[in-house]
């Protein structure tokens, strides 16, 4: 588990250079952190009793880092986890982890709002853990090992400027995952969320 999570710290490290590197030259460049939660849907009609859960629920925090040009064309790279770890069929525990690089344009809302409309590509690492009870199915539980999957990303925002450089923005994130069936319900999993940030405006 260690190593996974100082991989990931790895990651932060490099997004918090790149956010360093990018100030140089950018003409805006957003640096947020922020929470939500996932929505996708679960199996309703089968009969078996041992089914692959709906990935959902759960606090994950995120940061993203958004770069825009005078064109408001841009790119942005963001990270998103399982705050505290879930329970797969109350049997073994787990925590996914989301992260995307995306294009991005940013169209003026206002005089304080920005449109953001984004869509790229990233994918998705589930770390599983030991189980931590008995399977409580007579048909046996599988115990999962941790996994990675491809995965494409569509996300939009509107960020509002509330006091000098600091903003908000409500967001929603669409994730077509590729093959997360072999674990989930459904490869279709939606974040929905907001983040607080700070704008660096750089010539």
């Amino acid at each position: 588990r260690g190593l996974y999570l100082r991989k990931f710290a790895l990651l932060l490290s490099v997004c918090a250079f790149l956010a360093l590197s990018a100030l140089a030259h950018a003409q805006q460049v957003d640096l947020a952190v922020g929470a939500g939660i996932l929505i996708s849907t679960k199996n309703t009609s089968a009969s078996q009793s041992y089914l692959a859960p709906p990935e959902k629920g759960g606090i994950y925090p995120s940061v993203s880092l958004t770069r825009i040009r005078k064109s408001r064309l841009g790119y942005n790279a963001e990270l998103a986890f399982r705050y505290k770890e879930g329970i797969y069929n109350n049997f073994q525990q787990f925590r996914p982890f989301l992260y995307d690089f995306n294009a991005v344009f940013a169209p003026r809302l206002g005089k304080r709002t920005i449109g953001e409309l984004m869509a790229g590509a990233g994918g998705q690492s589930v770390l599983f853990y030991n189980p931590y009870g008995n399977c409580p199915y007579a048909s046996g539980c599988s115990t999962h090992l941790n996994s990675t999957h491809f995965l494409m990303h569509v996300g939009g925002g509107v960020q509002y400027r509330v006091w000098r450089n600091f903003f908000v923005r409500p967001e929603a994130h669409y994730y077509r995952i590729v093959n997360n069936t072999d674990e989930f319900h459904s490869d279709n999993v939606l974040r929905v969320g907001a983040s607080i940030g700070y704008t660096f405006h750089t010539q």
